[in-house]
């Protein structure tokens, strides 16, 4: 193929970015799923039913991955959040002990505690110079000791008026899957608009530029860190909201710290920081519920979801390094190109 013929397939990849890449693999996934549950259990994928049940699906672990997108984008990580799942979930529903009344009590006992938390794990990151996955992992498992010691089992009460979030849905879309979806929008904006999300990206591509160019790196990493427990929080209110109650492992049960970290890789957001987008994370939340749902629907060994989500992370994140590789080939190409 000659250099002319290959220049506007080189402009083709430069324009298709990493979010589009994610939505047109969750796009293939959708088909191929579809095709296998009609094929192998006769079942229509594209029913409301079953819409409604992967929707539902992407809900607790979107809002999860939404606030460690922001983490991630800083170059950190964090690891507390399955127990300030729990945590909050245990909270709201002991405060609100089954009365109507309490619930805005519930809500905010268990997001100020949670930003409480997230404060600590960025303040431990930048003051103390912790690594976020030590860090992080550390107060988790202090967390995770309250829980331990008190409590043995679920607790508290959710009056029916909240349980309505985690209940019901307009159409085959669960209300709470459009809180979800409101708050990534939120969450985009404050990226794209605001001085804090523009350094955060700066923070996570270099944070040695970033202080020289004038860019305070602490505050982007303590707010990331408190915007994350807080979506943790919140994801801990629409478990209680689903179960009626509070419980001290509804966050670890779910895997929500290493599942939100991959359905933020798989997103396209790097690892190290500095890259990424909150509209590509919710797209590697949906197609992890779709895999999740279509192997419930064609009832494949639970343990093969983690084997299957495996290949996938390692296919996305092979993939993803294969254009960065290319994309920077290209760069020095055409630096050569100019000298």
């Amino acid at each position: 193929m000659t250099a002319v013929a290959q220049a506007p397939a080189r402009r083709r990849r430069r324009r298709l970015d990493t979010t589009a890449v994610v939505y047109i693999a969750l796009a293939v996934v959708v088909v191929i799923g579809a095709i296998l549950v009609a094929a192998f259990a006769d079942r229509n994928f594209f029913s409301p039913g079953n819409i409604r049940d992967i929707l539902t699906g992407m809900s607790v672990l979107g809002l999860v991955a939404i606030g460690q997108t922001l983490v991630i984008l800083n170059g950190s990580l964090d690891l507390s959040v399955p127990y300030v799942v729990s945590l909050s979930s245990l909270l709201a529903a002991e405060t609100m002990a089954g009365n109507p009344a309490n619930i805005p009590a519930g809500i905010a006992v268990a997001i100020a505690v949670a930003a409480v938390i997230g404060l600590g794990n960025g303040l431990i990151v930048t003051g103390l110079k912790v690594n976020g996955f030590i860090a992080t992992l550390g107060v988790g498992l202090i967390v995770k000791g309250y829980l331990d010691t008190n409590y043995q089992g679920s607790a508290g009460s959710v009056p029916p008026a909240f349980q309505w979030i985690g209940a019901t849905g307009i159409g085959p879309v669960p209300v709470s899957t459009v809180i979800m979806l409101a708050l990534a929008l939120a969450v985009a904006l404050f990226l794209r608009f605001s001085r804090t999300g523009n350094h955060m990206f700066a923070v996570g591509g270099d944070a040695g530029v970033a202080r020289l160019s004038g860019v305070r790196t602490q505050p982007p990493v303590i707010v990331a860190h408190i915007i994350c427990s807080i979506f943790a929080a919140l994801a801990g209110l629409l478990l209680a909201s689903r179960l009626g109650v509070g419980n001290p492992t509804v966050g670890t049960a779910g895997g929500y710290d290493l599942l939100s970290i991959a359905a933020v890789v798989l997103g396209g957001t790097l690892l190290m920081g500095g890259r990424g987008s909150v509209w590509g994370t919710i797209g590697g939340v949906a197609i992890f519920a779709v895999i999740d749902n279509v192997m419930s629907v064609l009832q494949v060994n639970p343990f093969l979801k983690d084997v299957v989500r495996g290949i996938v992370i390692v296919a996305a994140v092979a993939v993803y390094t294969g254009r960065t590789v290319h994309d920077r080939r290209a760069r020095f190409a055409r630096k050569e190109a100019d000298r």
